[in-house]
């Protein structure tokens, strides 16, 4: 049987994106988190694409966290590391899905490093 918890993360993710969906001028950033890592991709939901995507499994990312990607510290790198590499794609507005997770810690680490990188959502 799964964790209740998961199953109220999984029905509030699902009423989050009823309403949210990616175009081409501001696509969705969204977010999966793990209790090792944390994976985020940027989605064109219109024609179904993703455009890109980051993991703390990331080479660059890893290394600057002594190889855990599972911490606020991680968060923060991978935040900063996707908004530079959004805006070199010229991506610069994003709407933000945190895949029903509770908006604090690592979910609100992240939003805060690429917010302050240039990313705007």
């Amino acid at each position: 049987m799964k964790n209740i918890n998961e199953i109220k993360r999984v029905f509030r993710h699902r009423r989050i994106r009823k309403n949210m969906s990616g175009t081409t001028e501001q696509p969705r950033l969204c977010l999966h988190r793990s209790s090792n890592n944390l994976v985020v991709s940027i989605v064109d939901d219109s024609v179904g694409k993703v455009i890109m995507g980051k993991s703390t499994l990331a080479k660059d990312i890893r290394a600057l966290t002594d190889n855990h990607g599972g911490n606020i510290k991680a968060a923060e790198f991978l935040g900063e590391a996707l908004a530079k590499e959004a805006i070199a794609k010229g991506i610069r507005k994003v709407c933000f899905d945190r895949g029903g997770y509770m908006y604090h810690g690592r979910v609100k680490a992240f939003a805060d490093a690429a917010r302050k990188s240039g990313l705007e959502f």
